[in-house]
C-alpha cells in the first residue's frame, strides 16, 4: 500500500495487487468482501455501488484507459460525527477497485481521523492471499 498526493491535492492510499496474489478473481468478488467488512464495523454504513465502467463508457465522450476491464467504487460513511458543516465535504467513503488483464488496483482517499483509514488499509490488504 502506496501513500501518495494525486494530481498535486489528493492524499490517496493506493495498491496494485495480481490476480495470483488475490484472494478473489473479479471486481464484484472484492466488492462483496468489502461490502461484508462494512456492515460488520459498528460505525460505518454501507451506501451503495456505483459502476464506474458502465457509466463512463456510456458515454459519448466517455474514456477508459487502455488496459482497464472493470471499475467500481463501494461507498460507505464512517460518520460518527458531525463536528462541524464542512466535514461533510470528505464524507462519504469510497473505495475503488479497478480491474486489468494482470490485477486489480485498489485505492482510496485519506479520511480525516487516522483510524478509519488504518481500517481502509487493513480491508484492502486483507484481499491479498
Amino acid at each position: 500500500m502506496t501513500q501518495e498526493l494525486l494530481m498535486d491535492k489528493y492524499p490517496i492510499f493506493t495498491t496494485d495487487i495480481t490476480k495470483e496474489d488475490s484472494r478473489f478473481d473479479s471486481v464484484d468478488a472484492i466488492v462483496a468482501f468489502l461490502q461484508e467488512q462494512i456492515v460488520a464495523n459498528p460505525v460505518a454504513a454501507f451506501i451503495g455501488v456505483f459502476n464506474h465502467y458502465e457509466h463512463t463508457s456510456s458515454l459519448e465522450n466517455g474514456s477508459i484507459a487502455e488496459g482497464i476491464c472493470d471499475a467500481k467504487n463501494i461507498i460507505f460513511c464512517f460518520g460518527q460525527k458531525i463536528p462541524n458543516p464542512k466535514i461533510l465535504a470528505v464524507r462519504p467513503r469510497s473505495i475503488g477497485v479497478v480491474e486489468t488483464a494482470n490485477g486489480f488496483t485498489l485505492s482510496f482517499l485519506e479520511a480525516p481521523m487516522a483510524p478509519l483509514t488504518e481500517k481502509m488499509v487493513a480491508w484492502v490488504e486483507a484481499i491479498k492471499k
